[in-house]
């Protein structure tokens, strides 16, 4: 099945690598009008001219999150360059703290607030007139299976991204008259930059392939098909849910992988 996203215009943050690169890759592909967000322009622009050099167009907008003035901003530079926004996917992330959640400094917690759910209202509430004005649009955050599940050392992280889940189930009741769908994608285990930490240690990398049903990490690409299918009209009933993408990890919580049979 193929997605058409000619004539949208989606609005990604955290699109300078991983997750957000390939999402915004795969919706110029599919014919969106891609304006790429994060903090650093260098990184935008590499992004922006994969874009080009595959024929699709993209605007590269550095721009803070943790700064509503950036944020309007950015939004209004997509707007006067493309004339509107139709998509939004709130992908932006940090996590400054690893460890107990007790031993967190309050300025990792505001600064992980700030980005990771603050961030997302943010640019909701920036975009949300201009997808009113053009009669409904999509709204999609990138969350974690770490909104769900408790995950060791990432106590500040996690509670960040069950916030995320929230504001989409509140954002998607409150948008739901004006034909804005709100979801979310959480991911378990990627390989990017940001999980480096993790997989660049044979250690750590083993166990996480352990609580995996499918014994490996997943990459940014292998978001992509839900990525599309929320940003397209084939999701014109699907609001406030959250799509698991973790090759099983949360299915099996609980479950001894150790037994005999398995690896």
């Amino acid at each position: 099945m193929n997605i058409d996203l000619t004539n949208k215009v989606a609005l990604i943050t955290g699109a300078s690598r991983g997750i957000g690169q390939a999402i915004a890759e795969a919706y110029a592909a599919a014919g969106a009008k891609v304006v790429l967000a994060s903090r650093k322009q260098p990184g935008l622009e590499a992004v922006a001219e994969r874009i080009r050099a595959s024929g699709g167009e993209a605007l590269p907008v550095a721009a803070h999150t943790g700064q509503m003035e950036a944020v309007e901003k950015l939004v209004a530079t997509a707007v006067e360059t493309y004339g509107g926004i139709d998509i939004l996917v709130n992908n932006a992330g940090t996590n400054p703290h690893f460890g107990p959640v007790l031993t967190a400094e309050e300025s990792m917690w505001l600064k992980t607030l700030d980005v990771n759910l603050l961030g997302y209202w943010r640019l909701a509430k920036a975009c949300v007139p201009h997808m009113q004005a053009r009669g409904g649009g999509k709204i999609i955050n990138v969350a974690s299976v770490a909104g769900k599940r408790p995950q060791p050392g990432m106590g500040v992280y996690c509670v960040t991204k069950a916030g995320v889940l929230m504001l989409t189930q509140v954002l998607a009741v409150e948008l739901a008259a004006d034909n804005i769908q709100v979801n979310a994608i959480a991911p378990g285990f990627i390989k990017t930059r940001f999980t480096q930490v993790l997989w660049s240690d044979e250690k750590i990398e083993a166990v996480i392939r352990k609580a995996i049903p499918q014994g490996r990490m997943a990459t940014p690409d292998e978001l992509t098909g839900i990525a599309l299918y929320l940003a397209s009209e084939l999701s014109s009933f699907t609001t406030g849910e959250t799509f698991v993408i973790d090759g099983g990890q949360l299915a099996a919580s609980g479950i001894d992988l150790t037994v005999p049979g398995n690896p």
